[in-house]
Order: C-alpha cells, then structure tokens, then sequence
C-alpha cells in the first residue's frame, strides 16, 4: 500500500484505476513505406472512425443544441469522406510511399491553402475545417484518444494540469475523480470536479510515476489522500466514509423545496454556477433558484471555429427553456488569461491576466460580441434571462457594452425578431477598480456579481492559478471582505441587488459574513447547495451580525 497526500479540493471519495491524460502530439513522423496497400488499409480504418466519431458529435450536438450545431460536424464528416481528399492522399500513399500521417497533413495543407485562397468568405472558411478533419485522422492513426481517456472503465484521472480547452473536450462519463501535480483550489480542474460532484485533488508534484497507471486507488477529496493498492483496514475506513457521505446527501435532500431563510427571516437567493447547458439537470435536481453564472465562453473552448449566432442561440435557448420561470444569468465572453482559444489568435502577452481579455476583447472585436448578443436577446424570448459584462474596471467600459445591446436590440426590432423585454442587464466586480468605483457603476447597472476568485487576485497581487503561493492567496483576507462590504453597501443604496458567484460563495465558514454584510445571491456548483441552504437556515443573523462587522473593520483577518 502507498499513501500520497496532496490538497483536496472537492470532496468525495472515489476508488477506480488511475489514467494518465494524453495530450494530442502534433509532431508528424515521415517515412517510406513498403506496403502501400497495407498503409491504404491504415488509413481508410482512421477515415471510416473518423467519420463515425463526427456523426456521433453531431447527434449530440443537435440533441443539446439544435440542427444547426450539428451542421458543423456534418460538414466535417462530408470533407472526411471527400473523394478529391480521399484521392489526394491514396496518391502520396500509393505513388509516392508517403506514410498515411504524413500523407493526410500535405493533404490537409494542399486543400487548407487553396480554400484560403478563394474569393468567397465561406469557402475560405472551409481551410480550418480541413486542417480539423485531418488533425482528428492524424489522431485515429496515432492512436490519439478524442476526448484524452482510453478506457472501457470510468477511472481517477491523473495530470499535471488541464487546461479549460481541455476540460471542457473530456468523456465526463469516464471520470471518477481527479488528481494533478499542480493546480490551485480556484483552478479549472477544481472548479469542474466540483461541478460534477466527484473528488479532486491537486498538488501532488511527482509523487505519482506514469508506470502507476491502471493500479487500483482510492482518494478522498475532504482529506486530499491518494492510496495506491489499498490493504483491506483502508478500504474499509473509506467505504465507510463514502457510505456516510451518501447519508448525508440523503439527509440534504429533505430540504429540498424548503426555502433559503435564516432564523430570524433574512432570505438569501442560492444559485448554481454552470458552464455547459449538460449542467442543468444538476442544477435542477439539487433544487437551485437559478443559474448565477453561465460561462458562455466554455462554448466557444468546445468549438473550432467562431460558434455562429444560431449555434449560441440554440445553447441559450436550451438552458433558458429548461430552466423555466427561473433567473440565468448569462455572462459574456470571458476568455484569455489563463483561457486561451487558438482561432482567436491572440498574441502572446507577458502578463495575460492583466492583458487583453473578457470584456477589453469584446469592445476591441465588435463583431464577436455582436454576434453574441444577438445570440443571448433573441434566447431572452424562452425564458428569464440576465446579461452579465465581466473584468470591467470603468463606466466607459459599461456604457459601450450597454450601446451594443441597445443597437442589437433596434436591429432585432427591425428584423420583426422577437426578444424580452425584461433582460437585466449586470456586471461583475472582480476587480478593485470596479470595488472602489461600485457606488458610480451601480447607477448604470441592474444587479452586480462578485467573482471572488479574481478579486482576490487582484487585490492580493497572487497569481489564483500558482499552487506556490500557498497561504498567500487568502480570500478570506480582510481587504477582500471590506471590498464586498463597501460593494454591498454601494448597490443597495442604488436599488440593485448584489450576489457572488465566485467559488467563496460554498465557503461555510463564511456564510454568516455574507449574509451580515448583506449578501442578496450566492452561486455555487450544483452539489454545494443544499449544504448551503442548511447553513443558512442555522442561522441567526441578528446574534451574529454586529460581531462580524466589529471584527471586520478592525482585525487583520476578520474570518
């Protein structure tokens, strides 16, 4: 038996075989093969999976999103199968000896370059679709696995990190929990895993070998263990432990449909975090108010190309439609930092987190947000939409945003297209720019959302994403709750109400304080809130509020 301790950062405990994630390695070999025929057969099996695989994206996709996501995949699948493609590979194949990598990337380069040269927009559109269609042959003949798991079984999955692009692509059927090198709490990889209800936990450096893979572990993500090979006294203790963890959920479930109210009366609105439309049925089934954060940007990570107006808008629609009389707030593009998305082709920046990013790339590049809005006004007709701006830092940033909204929504008027006419339009404070000048921006805006990871960050000079810093990123810190203080304090002298939907918003220990400083909405992952509703329900706000505001102004750590 081996024991290895890292962080926990999402509770649970999971046993399975461990998997290491395989990156995609976009190196092609180049040799001269003798049996042609047999390199043909290489490569025609690689086709045939390829086109497989495409149909089965796109039935997801028109499932989750309509006839007109699924259009992109189809398309795919009709250049996989083209037979001038398929004829320009046999040829280097067959004529030239080319290995079948090598023959289909020349391919790919040849068809993607004169695709570009085309005078029609569409069609040169077209090269990075080729180039796509060929990566995922190339991949098949790699022995590349879509989707980074190649198991028959759901397993822990062990990696360094992943990045958003790559969460957001993995078989979440496949995943029993997560373990990684680095990471922080705030972390995608923590932020997924919490999303899905399974244990994580990060930090674990090199103490897990490659050849480890397939042993049988058991993690628990509340102590942050790793145990390779578990003896039978270990097995026992944790399936304990599991078994009492499911108790507990079953306890939880009887406050379902109960209300979000404190002893002494003071009502707290408890929302979900979600960054797929996958997501709803967690939220639904744990019994949330509503969605605070749907991360728009996870649909953009999921696709090659700019997703269309009608492929957000059926995303958006879905949600809104399945959610009901439900509020979902939706916020716009946040990409860069540490989400990058390779055909926006950003460029390189020495501090990506302070850089071009979220909004500061919506006002640059009009017709991304464009697009977008037009997507999220004409899903506002299916239900009780909200639209939230992200990194603001100024009111000019705010009343260009809200310009573009009022000029898409002329133009829908114009076009005889319906929408609501109640979208809440908001902002997040995240940064302390946007703190200080709180009592200003809550003139412009009809609710704010503090993303507390970033906030933090900013505030603190702490890189959220540097597992290094350890004890130095403290969101507990009293420089972040006075800034959520005077944000409060800002908003409801302006009418407007104020929530958090940061990971802070599940933290317990600070339940109180936010409801002291008047917290109106919490949004948390799925599995986090009926633990929550519990917590507010225990409490009596009146016997603690006037402690927790003295300790707040005067302590150097008020929690």
């Amino acid at each position: 038996m081996i024991s290895i301790q890292g962080k926990g950062v999402s509770n649970g405990v999971a046993f399975g075989p461990l998997f290491f994630y395989k990156r995609s390695d976009n190196s092609i070999s180049r040799y001269e093969v003798e049996n042609t025929e047999e390199e043909w057969n290489r490569f025609k099996a690689a086709q045939a999976k390829a086109i497989e695989q495409l149909g089965e994206l796109a039935e997801k996709a028109r499932a989750e999103a309509g006839d007109d996501a699924a259009m992109l995949f189809e398309t795919h699948q009709m250049m996989a199968e083209d037979l001038d493609y398929e004829e320009s590979v046999q040829n280097a194949i067959q004529n030239e000896k080319h290995n079948a990598e090598a023959a289909v990337s020349d391919t790919a380069e040849q068809f993607a370059e004169m695709f570009a040269t085309m005078d029609d927009a569409y069609m040169q559109a077209r090269a990075a679709d080729v180039k796509d269609v060929s990566s995922r042959i190339i991949g098949i003949l790699k022995g590349v696995v879509q989707g980074g798991i190649d198991s028959p079984v759901p397993v822990i999955l062990v990696a360094d990190d992943l990045a958003p692009s790559e969460t957001v692509q993995l078989d979440k059927t496949k995943i029993l929990g997560f373990v990684t090198e680095g990471g922080s709490g705030s972390s995608h990889t923590a932020i997924l895993a919490r999303t899905m209800g399974i244990p994580a936990i990060i930090g674990l450096g090199k103490q897990l070998p490659a050849d480890f893979e397939g042993r049988e572990a058991v993690i628990d993500g509340s102590t942050g263990s790793v145990v390779i090979d578990a003896d039978d006294a270990t097995r026992k203790m944790l399936t304990v432990k599991m078994e009492e963890q499911k108790k507990t959920q079953e306890m939880l479930n009887r406050l379902k449909g109960l209300p979000n109210e404190t002893k002494d009366g003071h009502k707290m609105k408890v929302f979900c975090n979600i960054g797929s439309p996958d997501d709803v049925p967690a939220v639904l089934g744990n019994d949330a108010g509503g969605i605070g954060l749907f991360r728009s940007e996870f649909l953009y990570l999921n696709c090659d190309d700019y997703p269309t107006e009608d492929f957000q808008f059926e995303a958006y629609k879905k949600v809104l439609s399945d959610m009901g009389e439900r509020e979902v707030v939706i916020r716009t593009l946040d990409i860069g930092a540490d989400k990058q998305i390779g055909y926006f082709n950003l460029p390189h920046e020495e501090n990506p987190a302070m850089g071009n990013r979220a909004l500061r790339i919506c006002l640059n590049r009009p017709e991304i947000f464009h697009t977008q809005l037009r997507a999220l006004y004409r899903a506002s007709a299916f239900g009780h939409l909200c639209i939230m701006f992200p990194m603001v830092t100024s009111l000019w940033e705010v009343r260009e945003a809200k310009k573009m909204c009022e000029r898409v929504k002329k133009e829908l008027q114009d076009e005889g297209i319906s929408f609501s006419d109640d979208v809440k339009v908001g902002i997040m404070i995240e940064t302390p720019a946007a703190a200080v000048i709180s009592d200003r921006l809550a003139k412009e805006v009809d609710f704010f959302s503090c993303g507390t990871n970033d906030l933090t960050q900013y505030t603190l000079a702490c890189d959220r994403q540097n597992a290094d810093l350890g004890r130095f990123f403290n969101p507990h810190h009293t420089a972040v709750l006075r800034l959520l203080k005077m944000v409060c304090d800002n908003a409801h002298k302006n009418g407007i109400w104020v929530g958090i939907c940061g990971e802070l918003g599940a933290d317990l220990s600070l339940t109180e304080t936010f409801l002291s400083i008047g917290i109106d909405e919490l949004s948390v992952s799925p599995r986090s809130v009926l633990p929550l509703r519990q917590k507010i329900r225990d409490v009596n706000v009146a016997q603690v509020k006037d402690k927790i505001l003295q300790m707040l102004m005067t302590d150097e750590n008020a929690t």
